[in-house]
């Protein structure tokens, strides 16, 4: 399990206010062990349900009959195979006087959110569940945690041999069994071959034509292949932030594979050494060190932007919750200094504070304004946003 203490606070803070929530995430991140830690420590009776168990499935039945009288925390594990639950958790939801909460689980898709939204609008809260991160395996391992990924068992692998073998399987899988129960009716070996172009272009803005030539099919048919990778959390889009300055910015969102252990399986890089003589080494670094500072910070999608003019002004990550604007700048390197691209982003954003987050040992201020932060003191020199 690790730490994922703040995983469980978070959850218990929703299950207090929500009576049914929603844990999703991508296959194998941890979601059925972070569960079952819950319902162990739970005040009071847990049932758990996993339905890809006959079982389980046989004992769902009727499920109004068989969730009804239940008390206490109730687990629906791979909710997305019985969409139809929803009616039934909305039903039980909107009892005078709930006895149970319902915490259900599920891979991201179409699906899933659709029904959810549907049958539970304001009754349901949604979490989504990461990979490991800095605070569960603690910053003295970043190395490890960037080459292999924050998936556990790649994670955990006995080497990185062994954990690349996971992580290829793992991707296999996830394209020939996942991928289609999201509804994308494209081959596996198309996907494999869209998922590693989009794997070389890990930390660029998004060019629709580029691969649509590539693939010789229309704009909208890859756009749809990438925003179906982002609602399965695979991808993650990061949307520019437009300014009113009077200059030309750009327009299209930067495209990342969320987690490095799997843009490195796509790229075919197995050590540490293949890493740092490949020439995407520095965008790997930007997405892990992004994923992280997101993960520390606690924002929201919807609160993380870039921004970048076409006169080549840009900031790696900007942060908006209310009145605060946080920029950080992300650089492989220990001797950061302030750049020409930081003074803009300060004039031009009304920055509350901009870091820049690199590889050396030390935090250090560049200006009044700008501090250099190194990458492994980040869960001491960053503190979660205040809500």
């Amino acid at each position: 399990m690790f730490g994922r203490h703040r995983e469980l606070r978070t959850l218990r803070d929703l299950l207090r206010d929500f009576r049914v929530v929603g844990l999703v995430g991508v296959r194998q991140v941890g979601k059925t062990t972070l569960a079952r830690a819950l319902a162990d420590h739970a005040r009071g009776p847990a049932t758990y349900f996993d339905l890809e168990n006959p079982r389980d499935l046989a004992r769902l039945a009727d499920p109004l009959l068989a969730l009804n009288d239940l008390k206490g925390l109730v687990v629906l594990d791979e909710i997305q195979r019985r969409p139809n639950l929803f009616t039934v958790l909305r039903v039980l939801a909107d009892r005078p006087r709930p006895q149970a909460r319902f915490l259900v689980l599920g891979s991201a898709s179409p699906d899933l959110l659709r029904q959810s939204a549907e049958s539970l609008a304001g009754r349901i809260a949604y979490h989504e569940l990461g990979g490991l991160g800095l605070d569960d395996v603690e910053a003295a391992n970043h190395a490890r945690l960037w080459l292999r990924g924050g998936l556990p068992r790649s994670y955990l692998a006995a080497s990185h041999s062994k954990s690349g073998t996971w992580r290829r399987q793992f991707i296999r899988t996830f394209l020939e069994r996942d991928l289609p129960q999201l509804g994308l009716a494209i081959s596996s070996t198309t996907l494999r071959r869209f998922w590693t172009m989009l794997a070389h272009y890990h930390g660029q803005t998004w060019n629709a034509s580029e691969f649509a030539r590539s693939f010789g099919v229309a704009d909208t048919t890859v756009r749809h292949y990438l925003d179906v990778l982002t609602a399965a959390l695979v991808l993650r889009q990061l949307p520019p932030w437009f300014a009113n300055i009077g200059k030309r910015q750009v327009k299209a969102p930067k495209v990342y594979i969320r987690d490095s252990g799997l843009l490195h399986a796509l790229l075919d890089i197995g050590t540490h050494e293949d890493l740092e003589c490949h020439p995407k080494v520095g965008a790997s670094w930007e997405g892990f060190v992004l994923d992280q500072l997101i993960c520390r910070l606690g924002a929201e999608p919807g609160e993380c932007y870039f921004w970048a003019t076409h006169g080549g002004a840009e900031l790696d990550l900007l942060v908006v919750r209310g009145r605060k604007r946080l920029g950080f700048e992300i650089k492989r390197t220990s001797v950061p200094g302030l750049t020409p691209s930081m003074r803009s982003a300060l004039a031009d954003l009304n920055l509350t504070r901009l870091d820049v987050v690199h590889a050396g040992d030390s935090t250090f201020p560049l200006t009044k304004e700008v501090r250099a932060v190194a990458f492994r003191r980040l869960l001491d020199d960053v503190s979660p946003l205040a809500r």
